[in-house]
């Protein structure tokens, strides 16, 4: 019997890995495998093409935003490229997501250690993912404003990379520092002590028919993740007014961002968290009205989102570290 498999961005020890345990268990996806992939690109391409099969990647685990960098745009692009538009309003579930569906969220703090075999005054070149060299750059220009910043697909691969390595250092997790058994040469070396990323359960929906509502822990904060492109975009006045229709019925709307079309030059599209869930009759009231003056309007799902404490991520590392199960 092939099991089935969850995608994340690898390899092994990545920030990403821990969340798709965590996501994976809070979800009863106990008895699905990690699958690492090369990029998030990857590993949403590979939830699209394989989902159905025997020992095929049936959920996927990608970061979505940082509360230092901002949003993953290599996940938003890929999300809006490969979901399809809601389901029309006469439908058995009136403009829910088709596609691909968020189903659960996680804010994992993020703490980022200097790793290495080299010591920390002889490294030249810092390797590491973007996301991590920007959200450590205040110390990086404080301790080594000689070294090179260069990029790499994530943070575990940067820990891979420079095993051995008398001149390189990476910056990663200390999950990594175990799985590249890597010195620490400094810990915690992100500039904001609060830094954290929210990571995303993707599951793909029923290609013939919509989804159903997703069960939500009451103790939860409900999300729901929208993204559109407007029908008249150069009239002034036009995105003022499809956001106007969350006011309306008192939604409170906790995150918008624009991304390129990829069609036109000046033509966007508008990702957009509402608190809350699509199935409430102050939710269909809002897309009612949105979904006339949109040429697209994607839903990503409702979905409870988690929140771990910096003090849970350090005993969690600690149980992971002496060989204990997360129960938690």
């Amino acid at each position: 019997m092939s099991v089935p498999f969850i995608a994340f961005l690898g390899p092994s020890g990545t920030y990403a890995e821990t969340a798709c345990h965590q996501l994976a268990q809070a979800q009863g996806l106990r008895d699905h495998t990690p699958r690492s992939g090369l990029s998030i690109q990857h590993v949403l391409h590979q939830l699209k093409a394989d989902h159905g099969g025997d020992g095929t990647v049936v959920a996927a685990v990608v970061p979505v935003e940082n509360s230092v960098q901002g949003g993953v745009t290599a996940t938003l692009d890929t999300l809006w490229s490969l979901s399809a538009p809601c389901c029309p309003p006469d439908s058995s579930n009136p403009y829910g997501p088709q596609g691909l569906e968020i189903v659960r969220g996680l804010v994992l703090p993020i703490r980022h250690a200097l790793l290495g075999s080299a010591r920390t005054e002889d490294i030249s070149e810092v390797i590491s993912h973007p996301q991590a060299l920007g959200q450590c750059s205040t110390w990086l220009n404080n301790h080594l404003p000689q070294a090179l910043q260069l990029p790499t697909t994530s943070t575990a691969e940067a820990a891979r990379m420079v095993k051995g390595s008398r001149f390189r250092g990476a910056i990663a997790s200390l999950d990594a520092a175990r799985e590249q058994d890597l010195s620490v040469l400094a810990y915690p070396i992100n500039d904001e002590p609060n830094n954290c990323t929210r990571f995303l359960l993707v599951q793909p929906v029923d290609a013939t028919t919509c989804s159903s509502a997703p069960s939500t822990p009451p103790d939860h904060t409900v999300m729901t993740s929208l993204c559109f492109a407007l029908r008249q975009r150069d009239r002034p006045g036009a995105l003022v007014e499809a956001l106007q229709v969350f006011h309306e019925q008192a939604l409170n709307m906790s995150r918008i961002e624009s991304r390129p079309a990829k069609t036109d030059l000046g033509k966007y599209v508008f990702f957009v968290d509402v608190e809350g869930h699509y199935q409430t009759a102050a939710f269909q009231k809002a897309l009612h009205k949105l979904y006339p003056i949109c040429e697209q309007l994607l839903n990503f799902g409702s979905y409870p989102v988690m929140t771990v404490s910096p003090e849970e991520s350090e005993a969690q590392f600690a149980n992971r570290r002496n060989g204990i199960a997360n129960t938690t």
